[in-house]
């Protein structure tokens, strides 16, 4: 296996193109150029050189639903749920159905899905349609982030119009599509709070009586997949299972794109084949003290393990970790990893929906916990207070906002045990102050959830 084929994120500097694996790269085109010089790719908005690098879909509607159960597709937004599972519960609960396109991209460390809209608006447009079309719906949105978000990003809904201007006058769609802009919150999403967006509502999560596929956008079944899962999709309609399980493993097969942040601060988005190892993606020398693995809901890793390690959730889960959405961490040794975890808590604690106890009492108390912890001398029931706190929060959200928390924090009272105990004497190993992982400006008002 050779390392994964990289290209630039939308906020990344210029990187080196790596040597791709065989096969690679499937989601991004050759040409690895954009806007404001080199490094970032053309926006896809060319809908006849797409249409002429992909050719037409071989397996659509039903045929299609059961070769994406073949190619053992799964959602490449965190969860990692069957596809086709999706697809068929959809197909055959009656009713009008909606085809909803996830990318609303609230992790603040991740930028996979903006480059994937940027540079193959096309192929996630196609998977919209197939998917539509496979769960018999005749509706569909895309859902994505506005471009005057915090992280400064192209005006994504002004591109994705275009391209659907594009198709509008080919004619290539049967489903209309509309745009519907998410917040820039952290939860903004999740399955429901999308739904609740969508509708008119603010972009928290919901009730969870019942699930969208049985009662989703207006009322209706909701097929709801990440951007990245529909190209995938795509591809597959065209290609088939065998081809799309040529990479990857038996077990988690195909590719997926990661946001892998340097512990020099340099981002890029890459595509790499499930099962490469982490050290083949990105750099772990002896300046690196832990890698974050699947983001702020993922869980941490020492350096040992990274470089043993490889991208897949059949190694990543044993060691308190996931592949989650694709968020790979180099946490420079410069930098405190309980100050950096207190940071990320404190964000998380603010991004909740407060809806549900484990999340508005539990995740504050979780954070100010941690913030002691990260104190030189801190307080001496600290750490017990947080391993108490997390046990009562684990399992009792409305939504996995809490879980993925817990797990994002329970991996630092492994990974930095260490750090702990020095900072228990007084000391702290940090050389540099200041965060390295990003965050987002918590939410201040309801008009930030909509």
């Amino acid at each position: 296996m050779k390392p994964a084929a990289t290209m630039t994120s939308r906020t990344a500097g210029s990187h080196s193109m790596l040597p791709g694996e065989p096969g690679l790269p499937r989601l991004r085109p050759a040409v690895a150029r954009g806007p404001g010089g080199t490094g970032v790719l053309e926006p896809g908005l060319d809908l006849v050189a797409h249409a002429r690098r992909h050719g037409r879909p071989r397996f659509r509607g039903p045929a299609l639903i059961e070769e994406v159960a073949a190619a053992g597709l799964t959602g490449r937004g965190g969860a990692a749920f069957p596809v086709a599972r999706k697809l068929s519960a959809v197909a055959s609960a009656g009713g009008s159905p909606v085809a909803v396109a996830n990318g609303a991209e609230g992790e603040p460390a991740s930028s996979k899905d903006a480059a994937l809209l940027w540079f193959a608006p096309h192929l996630v447009l196609d998977g919209l349609q197939l998917a539509a079309e496979a769960v018999g719906a005749r509706t569909a949105y895309l859902y994505v982030h506005a471009g005057s978000d915090a992280r400064g990003g192209p005006d994504m809904p002004w591109h994705l119009q275009s391209a659907l201007a594009q198709r509008e006058a080919a004619g290539t769609d049967r489903a209309s599509v509309q745009i519907v802009e998410a917040p820039p919150r952290f939860l903004a999403g999740e399955e429901t709070a999308l739904v609740s967006r969508i509708n008119g509502g603010a972009a928290r999560p919901a009730d969870k009586r019942y699930r969208p596929f049985q009662r989703g956008v207006g009322g209706q079944p909701t097929l709801v997949q990440n951007v990245e899962t529909l190209a995938h999709l795509a591809l597959i309609a065209r290609n088939g299972a065998a081809w799309f399980r040529s990479v990857g493993t038996r077990e988690e097969p195909g590719s997926m794109l990661v946001t892998i942040r340097e512990s020099d601060g340099q981002v890029r988005v890459a595509e790499a084949a499930i099962g490469t190892p982490l050290n083949w993606l990105m750099r772990l020398g002896d300046d690196v003290q832990a890698v974050l693995s699947g983001g702020y809901h993922g869980g941490w890793l020492s350096l040992a393990e990274a470089r043993q390690l490889s991208l897949c959730n059949a190694e990543l889960r044993p060691a308190g970790a996931i592949a989650g959405a694709g968020v790979l961490v180099a946490l420079p040794a410069a930098h405190c990893g309980l100050a950096e975890t207190a940071n990320v808590a404190r964000s998380l604690a603010l991004e909740s929906a407060g809806q549900c106890g484990p999340c508005f009492n539990g995740l504050p108390a979780i954070a100010t916990a941690l913030a002691e912890l990260a104190q030189p001398r801190p307080a001496g029931p600290a750490l017990a207070n947080l391993q108490r706190w997390a046990g009562l929060v684990t399992g009792r959200g409305a939504c996995h906002h809490p879980d993925g928390t817990v797990r994002f924090v329970a991996s630092a009272m492994t990974v930095f045990r260490a750090e702990i105990a020095e900072h228990a004497r007084g000391r702290c190993t940090a050389t540099r102050r200041g965060p390295f992982l990003p965050v987002t400006e918590p939410a201040v008002a309801e008009s930030d959830w909509r």
